[in-house]
């Protein structure tokens, strides 16, 4: 059997390496490079618990399991490290806590934690990039193939539909089975499939050099500023990066992800509301202002299963800020799918795209 896995983010990658683990032949097919879009800058904070009531739980907590896991299975260093988190605010100019010291000792006067909210058992942190360089080099090494291309379309028998490969610019690659796992540039696939719409929320954000200065701490705070209150989000990183994010929006989705370029006016407010954390976050120690487009889909869960009157094509994508977390699970239920024609640690019947309506193609190509 051969599978042709559409993109090269975590979650094409997650899927690769658990097809591979299943002896299922693997193509890899990316249009820039390995983690070029959200799986390479995101936070790449983990959380086990965080997603109990919900139909993600199982998923959250298997992924989680499977992230705790994977350092001693592959090679490579992707920083993976257990840490705490904590929610508070930072203190307006009226409020009588604004000059009086953080509970944190390297964060500035002012910066009030409420409640710890993660602990080293519950929440953890990856370099969103170098996982997910590890984990398809991994899948290479256990015989996956990576190719450079733009994906433009799917092969179907003129009979049955079914999935026979896909159309790559320059030629096509026959498979028994495809899987569009492609981020927000999923929504692309709705011209050639019946697919839920998929979109995209752009998150600005900036990356420090900090060395080991900041304790590992992931912080979850509500920042007022002239321009309203908003939710910021601190990410100390093993390898010395910590990531800020704050301020996402709905911006227009470049066909190129090579071109996704920030906001300069919110990076500006992002890097003065990180200056007012802690005068650790020295501009002169900024190694990156970047952004990137977080799939979303209607009713906030991901779209993870077979794609609705469609036979051998398959979707993983929509999973919002839990992309790095959930990747692992994802790649290891869909790959059992495939390969077994069923799930065993997780039922995807939650995330089966056929519980939303499918985008109608006209509206795409006016885009």
């Amino acid at each position: 059997m051969r599978v042709v896995i559409c993109g090269g983010g975590v979650i094409g990658a997650c899927t690769a390496l658990y097809l591979r683990r299943l002896g299922v032949d693997v193509i890899v097919v990316e249009r820039t490079e390995v983690a070029a879009a959200a799986s390479g800058k995101a936070g790449g904070f983990l959380a086990r618990d965080w997603c109990t009531g919900s139909p993600l739980d199982a998923l959250a907590r298997r992924s989680f399991a499977l992230h705790a896991q994977l350092p001693e299975e592959i090679a490579g260093d992707w920083g993976y490290r257990p840490m705490s988190a904590y929610s508070g605010y930072v203190a307006s100019d009226g409020d009588p806590r604004r000059t009086a010291p953080s509970a944190l000792g390297w964060l500035s006067d002012g910066v009030v934690i409420t409640r710890r909210i993660g602990t080293a058992e519950t929440t953890a942190i990856v370099h969103p990039h170098k996982f997910t360089s590890a984990v398809m080099n991994a899948a290479l090494a256990q015989g996956a193939e990576l190719r450079a291309g733009r994906v433009t379309g799917i092969v179907c028998d003129a009979n049955d539909a079914r999935a026979r490969g896909i159309e790559v610019e320059g030629g096509a690659i026959e498979a028994d089975a495809v899987v569009i796992a492609m981020g927000p540039w999923s929504l692309l696939a709705a011209q050639w499939m019946s697919l839920p719409a998929v979109y995209g929320q752009r998150s600005p954000s900036i990356v420090y050099d900090l060395g080991p200065d900041v304790p590992a701490d992931a912080l979850f705070l509500e920042h007022e500023d002239d321009e309203g209150t908003v939710s910021i989000e601190v990410f100390p990183r093993a390898d010395g990066s910590t990531h800020i994010v704050a301020l996402s929006d709905i911006a227009p989705l470049p066909i190129d992800p090579a071109t996704v370029a920030p906001d300069q006016d919110a990076i500006a407010r992002l890097q003065a509301m990180s200056a007012r954390l802690s005068p650790l976050f020295d501009p002169a120690k900024i190694i990156a202002r970047q952004a990137c487009f977080r799939p979303v889909t209607q009713d906030g869960l991901p779209l993870i299963g077979r794609v609705p009157q469609s036979e051998g094509l398959y979707v993983a994508t929509g999973h919002n800020v839990w992309g790095i977390l959930n990747a692992p699970a994802t790649g290891e239920a869909l790959a059992q799918l495939i390969a077994e024609g069923a799930t065993r640690e997780v039922d995807l019947a939650p995330f089966n795209p056929v519980r939303l309506q499918p985008l109608d193609p006209s509206l795409l190509q006016a885009r």
